[in-house]
């Protein structure tokens, strides 16, 4: 029996994980992760790193990060605790959607993740106070291959749901996109 669905996005190898419960009057149990199902949906690599983010403030804004290759990496991101817009924006050079993003909402009580692959910029906005978010990644973090995208880029066009109130120094100060920009290439 399957402890997910793989839901596909209009964005290609961009994928909704949908958990599944077993629920009883004590509560629930809901698989996380399972390399042989997630291996099955396109997820192969072996997870490198783990990391865990606290957002405190409502409509702070983290992201739009990416590493490039050799290091570029596959996400899976998960909120624990509150909600978020969470955001993919496809970078692969030559792609039919180069630079068109996608989001979805995750939180503790809908038990969705995003599946992030290779050649992706991720970030996301917090819509509730305290969010929680738990990050499974294919690389270790490079800070010399590191990657960014302006969040506010009109050329991306991201409907943040609120107005950001809150964005590091380091986010905020991210070029725009010229028309030199040509992605990653994988």
């Amino acid at each position: 029996m399957s402890r997910f669905d793989f839901i596909q996005t209009p964005l290609s190898g961009l994928k909704v994980v949908q958990r599944k419960t077993i629920e009883d009057h004590r509560g629930f149990l809901s698989r996380f992760y399972c390399a042989e199902e997630f291996s099955a949906a396109g997820f192969d690599k072996a997870i490198a790193q783990i990391n865990q983010t606290l957002t405190r403030k409502k409509a702070a804004v983290r992201g739009l990060h990416f590493q490039h290759p050799p290091y570029a990496e596959t996400k899976f991101v998960s909120c624990l605790k509150g909600e978020i817009l969470d955001v993919a924006v496809d970078i692969r050079n030559g792609s039919p959607t180069f630079l068109h993003w996608h989001g979805e909402i995750l939180s503790a009580s809908n038990r969705r993740s995003l599946l992030i692959p290779e050649g992706y910029a991720h970030g996301f906005q917090a819509l509730t106070e305290d969010c929680e978010l738990i990050y499974l990644h294919t690389e270790t973090h490079h800070p010399e291959a590191e990657g960014a995208l302006n969040v506010a880029d009109p050329r991306l066009g991201i409907d943040w749901p609120l107005q950001i109130d809150d964005l590091s120094d380091r986010d905020r100060d991210h070029a725009l996109i010229d028309q030199n920009f040509q992605g990653l290439v994988l």
